[in-house]
């Protein structure tokens, strides 16, 4: 992923938690209207039988109509048959397991899915805020895996807790810095392959100092960026968060918000995002030569 000056990318547009055929079907009918397909992966059961394997689910849920190699299959095909029309995916794997289990899968894809974006995502660090239970993804299993993908987008964050009673919290800068030393222990900053930050709302509006220090580190080597999300009902300081996407500039931070959200934040996005995600077509093929350039220098 390289950079694209001038590129608005809080304009893209989002179908989140697509963990079904029915929506699947949906995203894939409105052909103008999303940019990008995000989707969570768990080992489960097609249907409720069978053995275990990657489906499209959200935990707790462990039973999906939807496999994940279906699911890349028909994205593809709807790619090929639709030039211009095209739609990046992100993959959200749910633990260490399920991405291990997937290797074989994206092995078959992810090569097929070049010219257009592709995102591998986990939450690899223990995040904001106390009395957090959710378990990260193992970071150095999960990064020896992403190795295979250098053509593919890492998107990598925190596990977090955070709700609409919440106001207090920030990513601190130990957790930056410890997102700093994973990427550095298992070799990413050597690779020159591209990384996206996803950061909670309501928590990265606390959070602006540390983010910059760590996308100004990051920057050094590979080309980064901010993606932030919310869950519905999360409390947000819509100032403090217009305040944090417009110093890193729109040209450096995704948004895949609640639609309130995005209204609220008034970025004049309407109606500007099909023909931003256009001009984002060349940052996959780029970015494949650009990791082709940076291991070829290494060997030098």
């Amino acid at each position: 992923m390289v950079k694209v000056w001038g590129t608005n990318l809080t304009a893209i547009t989002w179908a989140h938690a697509v963990n079904s055929q029915q929506l699947l079907d949906e995203v894939l009918t409105e052909t103008g209207n999303i940019d990008f397909i995000e989707a969570d992966i768990v080992l489960g059961k097609l249907n409720g039988e069978g053995e275990d394997m990657p489906v499209m689910a959200h935990p707790p849920a462990i039973i999906s109509d939807l496999t994940l190699a279906e699911f890349l299959y028909q994205i593809m095909e709807f790619n090929r048959d639709h030039e211009g029309q095209e739609k990046g995916v992100k993959l959200d794997f749910k633990s260490i397991e399920v991405f291990e289990g997937s290797l074989d899968i994206l092995d078959e894809n992810i090569p097929s899915m070049i010219g257009y974006p592709v995102w591998i995502n986990a939450d690899i660090l223990s995040g904001p805020v106390e009395q957090n239970k959710t378990v990260p993804v193992d970071a150095d299993r999960f990064f020896a895996g992403c190795m295979r993908y250098k053509q593919a987008a890492l998107s990598i964050g925190w596990t977090t807790n955070w709700g609409a009673d919440f106001r207090d919290g920030e990513y601190t800068q130990d957790q930056c810095d410890a997102m700093l030393e994973s990427l550095t222990v298992n070799n990413v900053l050597s690779t020159g392959q591209a990384i996206t930050f996803p950061v909670r709302a309501g928590i990265a509006a606390n959070s602006q100092e540390q983010l910059h220090r760590l996308v100004a580190a990051v920057n050094e080597t590979n080309e980064s960026t901010l993606t932030i999300w919310s869950s519905a009902g999360d409390y947000v300081d819509v100032d403090r968060l217009r305040q944090l996407i417009f110093g890193f500039g729109v040209e450096k931070v995704y948004l895949d918000v609640p639609e309130e959200l995005a209204s609220q934040l008034d970025l004049g996005n309407s109606g500007s995002g099909a023909s931003t995600f256009k001009s984002l077509f060349g940052f996959s093929f780029v970015s494949l030569c650009f990791w082709a350039l940076s291991s070829w220098l290494q060997r030098i």
